[in-house]
């Protein structure tokens, strides 16, 4: 029989004096999600591949890949029922984004102002937008927890690459899956061979980030884990996404 290899010696359980930086990991997936928002949603770039031609692609995809990275480390360095908090804590900052985003646009501007035709174009985003985005990133980033958090049980807490890109190419396919046609598809501008050839693209191009960007991960796991002591394996967690309490 094949022997399980021995865990990190590494508690298990919340240090006495509590997390380090678990908050400093969460504001900076919060700030990389509502960024996504604010600056590449909607927005299609194109360049010029060679013997390709133009190829369009998300703008977004310049950052949002680094909420599923950052989603990653919490997942394995704090646990699923963490990354959980964070992810409705997330969700909660979007929808207040959403919602004073069209309180501010919906304001009457001041007849000096000229600039509410353009203010409009950035921060208007249809509700059909906002809802696709929230929608997508909640049920991405959680799909993407899952498969980490119960990839890491049955790695025995090994190669932590398998479940990084596992975990990304699952969650981010969720992500890209919902929103590009519940946010674009019939509307206009947006053919559906340019829905479904933006939905790969991304697909694949948020794939191949977290593949580059697997040995800064690694280097980040690896001094969160010795900074706070611990290396959780969610045996016996409740995995229902509908919970806010860690």
């Amino acid at each position: 029989m094949t022997d399980i290899p021995e865990r990190p010696a590494l508690a298990r359980e919340l240090p006495p004096g509590g997390f380090r930086h678990f908050d400093l990991v969460m504001a900076a997936f919060v700030a990389v999600w509502l960024l996504s928002n604010v600056l590449g949603a909607g927005k299609v770039a194109q360049v010029d591949l060679p013997l390709i031609g133009p190829w369009p692609f998300g703008a977004g995809i310049l950052f949002f890949p680094l909420s599923y990275v950052i989603g990653d480390v919490l997942t394995e360095v704090y646990g699923y029922a963490r990354a959980r908090r964070v992810i409705w804590v997330g969700t909660a900052c979007a929808l207040f984004l959403a919602f004073m985003s069209w309180v501010v646009v919906a304001l009457p501007p001041a007849p000096s102002w000229t600039n509410q035709p353009a203010y409009e174009a950035v921060f208007g985003q249809v509700p059909r937008i906002v809802f696709a985005s929230i929608v997508a990133f909640w049920a991405g980033e959680f799909v993407n927890a899952y498969v980490l958090a119960r990839m890491k049980l049955w790695t025995a807490g090994r190669h932590l690459w398998t479940r990084t890109i596992g975990s990304t190419v699952v969650g981010q396919g969720i992500d890209s899956l919902l929103f590009y046609p519940l946010a674009f598809w019939g509307a206009a501008g947006w053919t559906t061979e340019l829905v479904v050839t933006v939905l790969f693209t991304q697909w694949a191009l948020k794939v191949g980030w977290e593949v580059l960007l697997t040995p800064a991960t690694y280097l980040i796991v690896g001094g969160l884990k010795r900074a706070e002591g611990v290396d959780v394996f969610d045996e016996g967690t409740d995995f229902t996404p509908f919970r806010v309490r860690a």
